[in-house]
């Protein structure tokens, strides 16, 4: 199946009126036969194209439409080119600071085994590694920015703050890699699947769509030429939420998908392992625009799913899947928070709900469980023990999945009151509170100190 097989660009919902090209027509004819009730994703022109992809009043650019042909390798680089970096100032010695960025596009290959484009960022940092060896890289997994291109975590290092009269985009994660930076460790940052790159919509939570485009941007950064990566350079995995999903799964791929990457150390914060799990904590949510992220990434990787969706879910639930399908968390918050996805459905009943009671769509969910096999190197989990939106006791679950299996796992709960049922704060605090000791297990990982698992300790831990 191509890379522009209408199950790769299809949500619940009636596409915006574009001027696609004579190719995507076909495909949309292919897609109308095929889903019957839903409808193809349009497709944009492609990089040589003429006409922009505008999302919610933001004109893409024209650098993140794929072309046609794609590399045969995975990691191989497309096309790259200088990104401005919002936050930076100049140095001392006139190199910018923090580093210096690059825009990445490359292929990987995605969960139903197809090539697939994305983008993302490289940046080469002004500080010194003083931790020994080469300079090491850290692969970053951002935490969730929404479904619209627009959102993209590399617009977003180039945009921190993009407020516009249709959408809200906050790179929240420019924290994070700049402390890197500020290490001396490089730092490559995925967009995954789907988010900025224009021709399929964004896979959110798929975990062999996000691990896999995670190790290629390490095979992509090693690529880049005039860096100061070497072969013998260090390597991390780092994210949280979203991202934590993205960098345990990557730790689980890695044997099978990627070999040749030696993984020094992972950082994944409160990881959504558990679908089933995730899915009633993100209901009726501040974030309650995330579900309809899932149920429209999901749609375009297993028909089975989309069926069940298909099959129950009401005109005020296809018009909710297609109105998000386009925002950025910002914009999600303001027109879908609290919302419950009972109200989305025929019968009344949640989506988790009516997922639960067909066999063949929790059997979708439940190939997305993260912690069947064992991670690569040694891993740290952190969760919020209030978690409310990314569960805390699933996360928990994940380590405890891995100390089974014989993983060297560093678990830590991040113990905090209380602070506000199902408004973010239980999620997003703790991604503050505990930045600054997974930035120092990471450097210490990339340094080459060994990492003492603590399983040891599960049964008494929260």
């Amino acid at each position: 199946m191509s890379r522009k097989d209408s199950r790769s660009r299809s949500t619940f919902f009636t596409p915006p009126t574009r001027r696609p090209r004579a190719g995507a027509l076909r495909t949309a004819a292919v897609a109308m036969t095929a889903a019957a009730c839903v409808a193809a994703y349009a497709a944009p022109a492609s990089a040589d194209g003429t006409e922009p992809v505008v999302s919610r009043g933001t004109t893409i650019p024209a650098f993140y439409n794929p072309p046609a042909q794609l590399p045969a390798a995975n990691g191989e680089l497309i096309r790259t080119e200088p990104l401005p970096l919002g936050l930076s100032l100049p140095g001392l010695d006139g190199r910018p600071m923090p580093g210096t960025a690059t825009r990445l596009m490359y292929r990987t290959t995605d969960s139903n085994g197809q090539p697939a484009a994305v983008t993302g960022a490289y940046i080469e940092p002004s500080a010194s590694w003083k931790g020994g060896g080469a300079r090491p890289l850290v692969a970053l997994a951002s935490g969730t920015m929404g479904q619209g291109d627009q959102c993209a975590p590399s617009l977003a290092l180039q945009h921190p703050l993009a407020l516009t009269p249709e959408s809200v985009s906050i790179g929240y994660e420019t924290l994070s890699v700049y402390r890197l930076l500020s290490a001396g460790v490089a730092v490559v940052v995925t967009d995954y699947v789907g988010l900025g790159t224009t021709d399929r919509l964004h896979t959110y939570v798929n975990r062999v769509d996000e691990g896999h485009a995670l190790l290629d941007a390490v095979r992509a950064a090693h690529k880049l030429p005039a860096t100061s990566l070497t072969p013998d350079s260090r390597t991390g995995l780092y994210g949280y939420s979203q991202g934590g999903g993205a960098s345990a799964s990557a730790a689980e791929l890695q044997p099978s998908y990627a070999p040749e990457i030696q993984l020094a150390g992972t950082y994944a914060g409160a990881p959504p392992a558990d679908l089933t799990a995730t899915m009633k904590g993100i209901d009726g949510s501040a974030l309650a625009a995330a579900l309809a992220w899932s149920i429209n990434g999901f749609a375009q990787a297993d028909a089975d799913l989309r069926d069940v969706v298909e099959a129950n879910i009401n005109d005020a639930g296809r018009a909710a899947l297609k109105d998000a399908s386009t925002m950025c968390v910002g914009d999600a918050i303001l027109g879908y928070g609290f919302a419950k996805s009972s109200k989305w459905t025929t019968t009344g009943k949640s989506l988790g709900e009516i997922i639960a009671a067909e066999p063949k769509a929790q059997a979708a969910l439940d190939k997305q469980r993260i912690g069947t096999l064992k991670p690569t190197g040694p891993v740290r989990v952190a969760t919020g023990i209030q978690d409310d939106i990314v569960p805390h006791a699933q996360a928990r679950q994940l380590a405890v999945d891995w100390c089974r299996k014989g993983g060297n796992v560093t678990y830590d709960a991040v113990i905090l009151p209380n602070l506000g049922d199902k408004i973010l704060t239980n999620h997003m605090v703790p991604l503050i509170t505990d930045q600054g000791d997974a930035i120092s297990w990471m450097t210490d990982r990339l340094a080459g100190k060994r990492a003492t698992s603590n399983c040891w300790s599960m049964p008494i831990q929260p």
